[in-house]
C-alpha cells in the first residue's frame, strides 16, 4: 500500500517516515529538491521520492495516481509576508491532485485554533483546514500546540532564552497557558490516525496532560537543567519588541519570530482528550518530554531539526540553483595546501561549524556572526543539527550545505547571511592536496566595496583555516 509524505525533508516528516515504513507501506516522499533529501541507506527500498512543488501545477503529475493514504504536513510560514496566500493556493493544489488519485484518507497536523480571534498564522492554518476538507476523501485533522522535541523551533526558543537569561524581562504574552506534547507523541497519533474509520471527517486537538503557562514552561525547563531563572512581566511590549526579543536572543528569524509572537497571545488548550481514547494514547506530561528530549541530545540522535529548513536562512528556491559555482565577474580567494592524512582531514571538515567552530580566529567568526545578526540576518546561532554528519540541505552556523560527499572529498556551502552579493565556500581533497575556495559574486559597487573591505581578514581567517585542516 502506498501512502504520500508530504514535507518528507521537514521536522515532522523525516521522524514519520521511519516509522510509516516499518508498517510496511511503500512511502512515496514528496520534495521539492532531490538534492536535499538524504534517507537513511535501510529505508531506500521502502521508499520513492518524486520532486514536487504545490505551487508549480505542471509537477504535480508526478504524484502517483495509486495512493492510498496521505499526509499534509507543509506549512509557509516565514518564508513570505504573504504566507497565507501561499498556504491556501497549495492547499487547494493537494486537493484537486488528491482527487485524482486513489487515496481514502488525508491526515492533516494542524495548531490548535480554539478562540475566535486568532493569529494570521493560526487562521492561516483554519483556511488551510477547510480548503483540505472539501476534498472527496477521508479526512482527519490533528491540532497540536508547542511540540517538544530535539530540534524543534519551539524547544529551540525555550532552550535558547532559559540557558542563556538568568533574569529575564519577557512580554505579558508569558501568561498565555498552553498545551505542550511531546514530538514522540505527535508522531504516535499521526501513525495511529490513518485509516482509523473513528477518526475520519473529524478534527480533533492533541497535547499533553499538563496546561502551562509559557512562564511556567521556561521555569520548569530552568529547574529540569537545575539553573535558577527570575521571570519579570512587562505589560507595556510590544508586538514588534517583542518580535526583537526573541530573534536577538533566540536562533530563530524575524519572520518567524513575528509569527510566533502573534500566535502566542493565543490560548492554545485542547478542547478534551477524545483521541487518546479513540487511539489508545496516553501523552507523557512536560518534564518527561523534556528529559528524553535531553537524552536525545546528548547522545547525538536528533534526527531533525528546523533549523535545517530553508524557512531558517535566505534561500527560497531549490539548491540546484546555487550548487555551479560562478566564475565569471566574481572576486575568489583559493588557498592549497598538503594533505597529510586524507581521512582526518575529512574528519575535520565534516564537523566544521557549531560547537566545533572554523578552526581559526574564532574570534572574527563571532563578531561577523553578531554584525550579521544585527544587519537582519541568521547570525551563529543556528549551529549544526549532528557534530559530525553532513547532509545537503543541512545549515551549518550562517552557511546552507549545497554538497557534501565522502567520498568525492568535497564539501560546497553557501553563504546565508546579509551580504551584497552571493558567496560559496568550497573544500576539495584531490589527490594530496586540498584545495580551499572562497567565490563572491558581486551585487553592484556596494558588492565590490565590501569584498575589498574584507580581503586583510580574509586573508588572515582563510589562511590559518586551512593551516589547522591538513594538519
Amino acid at each position: 500500500m502506498k501512502i504520500l509524505l508530504t514535507g518528507a525533508t521537514g521536522y515532522i516528516g523525516k521522524r514519520l517516515l521511519p516509522v510509516l515504513v516499518s508498517r510496511g507501506y511503500t512511502v512515496v516522499c514528496c520534495v521539492r529538491d532531490k538534492t536535499r533529501f538524504s534517507p537513511p541507506e535501510p529505508l531506500k527500498k521502502s521508499i520513492e521520492v518524486v520532486e514536487v512543488d504545490f505551487l508549480e501545477k505542471q509537477t504535480l503529475d508526478n504524484i502517483p495516481r495509486d495512493i492510498e493514504g496521505a499526509y499534509y504536513l507543509m506549512h509557509s510560514m516565514s518564508t513570505s509576508t504573504r504566507y497565507d496566500e501561499l498556504e491556501l493556493k497549495t492547499a487547494r493544489n493537494f486537493r484537486e491532485t488528491m482527487e485524482q488519485t486513489k487515496v481514502k484518507h488525508v491526515v492533516y497536523l494542524s495548531g490548535m485554533i480554539n478562540e475566535d480571534t486568532l493569529s494570521k498564522h493560526l487562521a492561516s492554518r483554519k483556511a488551510v483546514e477547510e480548503e483540505l476538507g472539501k476534498g472527496k476523501y477521508h479526512f482527519t485533522t490533528l491540532r497540536a500546540g508547542i511540540i517538544i522535541g530535539s530540534g524543534s523551533a519551539s524547544f529551540e526558543i525555550i532552550r535558547d532564552l532559559v540557558e542563556k537569561l538568568p533574569v529575564m524581562i519577557a512580554p505579558r504574552w508569558l501568561n498565555t497557558r498552553c498545551q505542550p506534547i511531546s514530538i514522540k507523541d505527535v508522531i504516535t497519533f499521526l501513525d495511529k490516525t490513518l485509516f482509523h474509520p473513528e477518526t475520519y471527517n473529524r478534527n480533533f486537538d492533541i497535547g499533553g496532560p499538563d496546561v502551562l503557562t509559557y512562564k511556567e514552561m521556561l521555569l520548569e525547563f530552568g529547574r529540569v537543567r537545575g539553573l535558577k531563572r527570575w521571570i519579570g512581566i512587562v505589560p507595556v511590549m510590544t508586538p514588534k519588541l517583542s518580535s526583537y526579543w526573541l530573534y536577538f536572543i533566540t536562533s530563530t528569524s524575524y519572520r518567524l519570530a513575528t509569527s510566533l509572537v502573534s500566535s502566542m497571545k493565543v490560548e492554545v488548550v485542547a478542547r478534551d482528550d477524545e483521541i487518546n481514547h479513540i487511539l489508545e494514547v496516553s501523552p507523557m506530561d512536560y518534564e518527561t518530554a523534556l528529559r528524553r528530549t535531553f537524552s536525545a541530545i546528548e547522545t547525538n540522535e536528533v534526527v531533525s531539526s528546523w533549523k535545517d529548513s530553508l524557512v531558517s536562512g535566505r534561500i527560497n528556491q531549490q539548491l540546484s540553483a546555487f550548487i555551479n559555482v560562478p566564475q565569471n565577474g566574481c572576486f575568489v580567494d583559493q588557498r592549497v595546501r598538503t594533505v597529510r592524512d586524507r581521512q582526518r582531514t575529512l574528519d575535520a571538515l565534516w564537523r566544521i561549524g557549531g560547537q566545533t567552530g572554523w578552526y581559526y580566529a574564532s574570534w572574527l567568526w563571532k563578531m561577523r556572526g553578531i554584525m550579521d545578526k544585527f544587519s537582519g540576518g541568521v547570525g551563529l546561532r543556528r549551529g549544526r543539527t549532528h557534530p559530525d554528519r553532513i547532509d545537503p540541505g543541512d545549515a551549518v552556523d550562517f552557511w546552507r550545505v549545497l554538497y557534501a560527499s565522502r567520498k568525492e572529498g568535497r564539501l560546497l556551502l553557501f553563504a546565508e547571511m546579509k551580504l551584497p552579493g552571493e558567496a560559496w565556500l568550497e573544500f576539495k581533497i584531490v589527490e594530496d592536496k586540498l584545495y580551499q575556495t572562497a567565490t563572491f559574486r558581486p551585487k553592484g559597487l556596494w558588492g565590490r566595496m565590501y569584498w575589498y573591505s574584507v580581503v586583510p581578514f580574509h586573508h588572515l581567517i582563510f589562511r590559518g583555516m586551512i593551516r589547522q585542516l591538513v594538519k
